[in-house]
């Protein structure tokens, strides 16, 4: 029996479960710490009181007969594929139809599982820093990559380049840097895109995060992207799904690829695969999502954000005080903290958690161009950001 062998060309461990490994190491040594993590980005606000009473109601419904549901359809409840073509996309002046928006667990999924229907020959174009599983997903597949770096120099947000491409991935708001492309930026990449007959997958999964109102919160704000671009959202970030798991993903009809020579709809394909591989999220967790979108569960959600971004400019302003050079936050729930000079983003990372008991994560750990950052997320409590900040000023 032979195994894939480009599973041998990732990394020995995927980033977060490193640092987790880490912490865990350091808190084993040293039981009275009190350690704070200002790393990986899980949620630490509940889940809104609409969401609540909506998933308390569905579970009251599956416990009596008249109403329980089975195996739901896989690709989403149209009440919830209908609430969100009517408040993420009409709003914004972008129509949908329903069969164009799947339902799904989780943005990590879609994003590491849209790649199996592309040919494993296609060249993929990534920027530097980036998600790692991006990265590490198309490794699995064996396909060649194609790096362009995002750094200060370009703000962190890079306009195409000269060499062709099958397929990009582009997050914006960005994790890890929390830059966010304008219209203009996106412009270029779709104009790429069509030139280069290549597809876009871009992660939103930050949007409900940006605060500038002249900033596209879609893709499809952008001319034309309908015809070049796959939409990836997540109710992790913004409603604190992260521990309930619900997301989606949009792949317009007008989407081509090529099979023999001949055109195919790419939605077909993401049809077949998503049905074969994947039986739907639960109804209780549907019928949560659908009440962010209500008056009572949008205002709710709003203010979940506010705290958040309060905690970002908590964060961007102390550090900036302390002579820090810092990035993102203003658009984006992360900070890109530029580490002192002469050190590491790993062994600043090893010099937070030894001498604050505060994690963060390594910017190296997003790729090359992240050497030197480290990501600090704004997803704590008040409480422990105020203290994580006091910690760094003691260094």
């Amino acid at each position: 029996m032979k195994v894939n062998e480009n599973y041998l060309n990732l990394e020995a461990s995927y980033l977060f479960p490193k640092i987790a490994k880490k912490t865990a190491e350091f808190k084993a040594q040293n039981p009275s710490a009190k350690v704070i993590s200002l790393g990986i980005g899980d949620v630490t606000q509940p889940l809104a009181p609409a969401v609540i009473s909506a998933m308390q109601k569905a579970v009251e419904e599956m416990g009596k007969k008249e109403t329980f549901r089975g195996y739901g359809p896989e690709q989403g409840y149209d009440f919830l594929i209908k609430a969100i073509i009517e408040n993420d996309y009409k709003a914004r002046g972008i129509s949908l139809d329903t069969d164009e928006v799947f339902v799904s667990d989780g943005a990590k999924c879609d994003v590491g599982n849209i790649q199996e229907i592309f040919s494993a020959d296609c060249t993929v174009l990534l920027t530097d820093p980036i998600y790692p599983v991006y990265r590490d997903t198309n490794i699995m597949a064996g396909r060649k990559i194609l790096k362009v770096p995002a750094i200060k120099e370009n703000n962190f947000t890079p306009a195409p380049p000269k060499e062709h491409s099958d397929i990009v991935y582009i997050c914006s708001p960005n994790n890890p840097t929390g830059a966010t492309m304008t219209k203009e930026q996106l412009t270029q990449w779709v104009a790429y895109a069509k030139k280069e007959q290549a597809i876009i997958i871009y992660d939103s999964a930050y949007e409900a995060y940006i605060q500038d109102d002249n900033l596209p919160h879609s893709i499809y704000e952008i001319d034309g992207a309908k015809d070049v671009a796959i939409e990836v959202r997540s109710y992790s970030k913004t409603a604190g799904f992260t521990g309930t798991r619900c997301a989606y993903m949009v792949v317009p009809k007008t989407l081509k690829g090529l099979a023999n020579g001949k055109e195919v709809s790419l939605n077909a394909l993401w049809r077949r695969r998503h049905t074969t591989k994947f039986n739907g999220v639960s109804y209780i967790i549907q019928r949560g999502a659908e009440a962010i979108y209500t008056d009572e569960g949008k205002k709710q959600i709003k203010e979940t954000i506010a705290y958040y971004m309060e905690n970002a400019k908590i964060i961007r302003n102390a550090l900036k005080d302390l002579g820090y050079t810092v990035y993102g936050g203003q658009n984006a729930p992360y900070i890109w903290l530029e580490v002192p000079r002469g050190q590491t983003s790993f062994g600043f990372f090893e010099k937070l958690l030894t001498q604050c008991a505060l994690v963060c994560t390594p910017g190296a750990g997003f790729g090359e161009a992240g050497e030197g950052y480290c990501r600090l997320t704004a997803f704590g409590s008040r409480e422990n950001t105020l203290e994580a900040l006091e910690r760094i000023k003691k260094l």
